[in-house]
């Protein structure tokens, strides 16, 4: 059922455009059966039928046809003003950021004005634009019309099957490309990584300083400091050479206790020590001597690596091809 505002159309302010769209709908329809009937009457059967019902129909409408696009210019004239009178208040309005953007982007309303059979077709879209601006008002409620749901039905099934086979074969050819040795790490590495080194290891220097200061901070690394002081504790005390301490007798606990808290002292500031000394410099260091150096086992994880990602694809394109619009159709007609 369309539901018409008369609210919405008092609290919109346009009224007077919302009239020519009224005048400019009733138009089109006119135009519209008229294009279709002139259409049937180039047709030897369609004159046939007519002649069968009114022989002088046939004979008064052949001049007219003969004669169509004149009329059809009539329309188009009207077409045309409309145009440019909605150009006009754009500009006016400032609705586009460039004057040229309006027959840009109603460009189906200059197209449909070309009175030729092929771009005659593009009027009916200046119906659809028409019911666009009046739903965009909420003027009219369309949502709720079967026409309305059966378009939007379809036009979403048209999409989903269109940007999956897209996806499907994005994803297709990157399997390809996968396949026959494409260098996709190292080209990650090379030109994603490495162009961008000099900021990755400031930053993990930055990262390493503060976490070093947050440990060696009273309050925010006394988790810390707990847990290295339960693990060094747990260490020394498992040890078995430490163990013989407790045999000494009167001193031997607390030599232990004295030997374990100055192990975990020790170990806390050299952690501190370490992560606050990293300097960007030494990260280089590292990456350019240590993480550089790559091994046959090192080349079988690239691979392992590629087979991952794709297997990740292949189920990738297994969820994108789902026809979804199939579940939602299930669900409509269930009682």
């Amino acid at each position: 059922m369309l539901n018409f505002s008369y609210s919405k159309l008092k609290a919109s302010h346009e009224g007077p455009w919302i009239i020519v769209d009224l005048l400019m709908l009733a138009l089109l329809i006119i135009n519209l059966i008229w294009l279709l009937f002139d259409g049937l009457f180039s047709t030897q059967d369609f004159k046939s039928i007519l002649a069968s019902i009114s022989p002088d129909l046939v004979t008064g409408y052949a001049p007219i046809h003969e004669n169509f696009v004149l009329y059809d210019l009539a329309f188009v004239v009207i077409f045309l003003s409309e145009f440019c009178v909605r150009w006009v208040a754009a500009l006016v309005r400032k609705t586009y950021v460039r004057w040229y953007f309006f027959p840009f982007i109603h460009w189906y309303d200059l197209i449909g004005c070309i009175p030729l059979g092929g771009a005659r077709i593009f009027r009916f879209l200046r119906i659809f634009s028409i019911f666009y601006r009046l739903q965009k008002y909420q003027i009219i409620d369309l949502r709720n019309t079967a026409v309305y749901r059966f378009i939007i039905f379809y036009y979403d099934v048209f999409v989903e099957e269109l940007s999956d086979r897209i996806v499907v074969k994005v994803l297709s050819d990157a399997q390809k490309d996968i396949a026959a040795g494409s260098p996709l790490i190292e080209d990650i590495s090379q030109q994603v990584i490495a162009t961008r080194l000099p900021i990755l290891t400031q930053w993990i220097s930055s990262v390493m300083v503060h976490i070093g200061e947050s440990i060696e901070h009273n309050e925010h690394g006394e988790s810390v400091r707990s847990h290295v002081h339960k693990s060094v504790g747990k260490a020394v005390r498992s040890n078995s050479q430490v163990s013989t301490l407790k045999l000494l007798p009167i001193l031997g606990s607390t030599i232990e206790k004295t030997l374990e808290q100055s192990v975990t002292d020790i170990v806390t500031q050299s952690i501190i020590n370490l992560l606050k000394d990293i300097t960007p410099e030494k990260i280089d260091d590292f990456v350019e001597h240590g993480l550089g150096r790559f091994t046959s086992e090192d080349h079988m994880l690239d691979q392992e690596v590629l087979l991952i990602v794709n297997e990740c694809l292949e189920l990738i394109k297994q969820h994108v091809s789902q026809q979804r619009w199939k579940d939602s159709l299930a669900s409509q007609q269930a009682p």
